[in-house]
């Protein structure tokens, strides 16, 4: 007895057309199955909620990703141990040990990973907090997968494009410190001062622009992408992050300095 066949589900963007002619298939998103634009990255999604976790394993491995989740914290922080990853979506609320801690443990062992904080608390502060233990970005749920998948596509181009690009040069020097470029890695002396990955990326970007002064809103868009959905307090936030690592007196700072009314400049030339 033959069985009748079972119509497929459709969910969103899992939706395939193909086209005459062409034997690739994008699915709705305009996303070719199997594909992204930065290769086959593994995520490390660390999220207790089922459903959740099984929708974001539906439209990032859809969009190319390779997926791997952990509903514990402490689960999160022995995979953080065993690998480094290319991303990790970090929710907060987490048994065994929450988000912050999480996010802590991964700054510790790899500064440079991105994070995308994934979180019920949508409060201003929570965003702040986050952003200060190092996340990259920030959504609030509930959220759009599409929305997520595009960041998470944005934040691993960048990366790809900034590891990709010749630098004008394989090192800055500015006081003490020496900048590796090729690298990215900031060193004072033989020792490693840990940067995340923005704060990499400002640092770069004012050390090459001495004098220049800029806006909050003109270092949003040079560093973190016309992409970004973020605040300008943002900005404050990874420079007062800079000023405790690079400043001699971070309360009273002679490197990067506040313009009022204005941003921010990096005072010093560097060699």
């Amino acid at each position: 007895m033959t069985r009748p066949r079972r119509r497929p589900t459709s969910t969103p963007c899992a939706a395939a057309t193909r086209r005459p002619g062409r034997r690739r298939v994008r699915n709705s998103c305009g996303i070719e199955p199997g594909r992204s634009p930065t290769g086959r990255r593994q995520l490390l999604l660390v999220e207790d909620d089922d459903a959740i976790a099984a929708a974001l394993r539906l439209h990032l491995e859809e969009a190319g990703y390779r997926l791997h989740r952990e509903s514990d914290g402490l689960q999160a922080m022995a995979a953080i141990d065993r690998q480094r990853w290319d991303m990790v979506l970090l929710d907060l609320m987490l048994p065994g040990a929450d988000g912050w801690d999480v996010c802590r443990h991964l700054r510790a062992q790899h500064a440079d990973v991105p994070v995308i904080m994934l979180s019920a608390r949508s409060a201003e502060a929570h965003r702040i907090l986050g952003l200060e233990l190092g996340a990259d970005d920030y959504l609030a749920k509930p959220f759009s997968m599409l929305e997520l998948v595009a960041r998470v596509r944005a934040l691993l181009r960048r990366i790809e494009q900034l590891r990709s690009s010749p630098a004008p040069a394989s090192e800055l020097r500015f006081g003490p410190f020496r900048l590796d470029t090729l690298r990215r890695e900031l060193l004072r002396g033989a020792e490693a001062v840990p940067l995340t990955l923005r704060e990499f990326d400002l640092l770069y970007f004012l050390v090459r622009h001495p004098g220049r002064a800029f806006s909050r809103s003109e270092l949003l868009q040079r560093v973190w992408g016309a992409a970004f959905d973020g605040y300008e307090h943002t900005v404050n936030l990874h420079i007062n992050r800079l000023r405790t690592k690079i400043e001699d007196d971070p309360r009273d700072p002679r490197r990067i300095v506040t313009v009022w009314g204005v941003g921010y400049r990096f005072e010093e030339t560097p060699a």
